[in-house]
């Protein structure tokens, strides 16, 4: 999960004087380290947000830095890695889900990343319910080996959705949802 960075970033550079020694800013410089600062505090809470609410799903934090005029170091951008798979059973799965909406949901301001990984997970949760469900039927009717029409559906749909799953998770590419209308 990531903020994007700020525009123009890489034409920000440090600006000191001899010896290391920071000289006096110039009012637009000023602003600029101004502006740095607010957009590093507001890079930190996001990620801290995202670790708070994802306890024992995310990881540590990774920041992007642009030096400012001052010479010091600000984050402009920034990412938690996260845990995106499934339980072992579908209750498991159905309560990772949630904590993994919550914890892609927690900032203030959820970037379209943070928002496309709830949705991954929100699908999760609803492949999960349908298995659970299917699992329920089955021991209802007492047909376990008997399968509807409809669950094979499910199952075909839910393998197709895993084997891509897995195909992205091993290209390292972020959460997917196709939208067809």
């Amino acid at each position: 999960m990531a903020i994007s960075g700020i525009g123009g970033s890489a034409q920000l550079s440090g600006y000191q004087g001899s010896a290391g020694a920071a000289r006096e800013l110039s009012p637009e410089q000023q602003q600029e380290v101004n502006r740095l600062k607010a957009i590093d505090r507001k890079v930190h809470a996001h990620e801290q947000a995202h670790m708070a609410a994802g306890s024992g799903i995310t990881g540590g934090a990774n920041f992007q830095y642009v030096r400012g005029p001052d010479g010091r170091q600000y984050a402009v951008a920034g990412e938690v890695s996260i845990n995106v798979s499934s339980g072992q059973t579908p209750e498991a799965t159905i309560e990772r889900a949630r904590q993994i909406q919550a914890a892609a949901l927690a900032p203030v301001d959820p970037s379209p990343q943070d928002r496309a990984v709830a949705a991954a997970a929100a699908m999760m949760a609803s492949q999960a319910r349908a298995e659970l469900s299917r699992m329920k039927q089955a021991e209802i009717s007492g047909e376990s080996g008997t399968v509807s029409a409809t669950s094979k559906q499910q199952t075909v749909a839910l393998s197709a959705y895993s084997a891509q799953t897995q195909t992205d998770e091993a290209e390292n590419k972020p959460p997917r949802i196709d939208l067809f209308v």
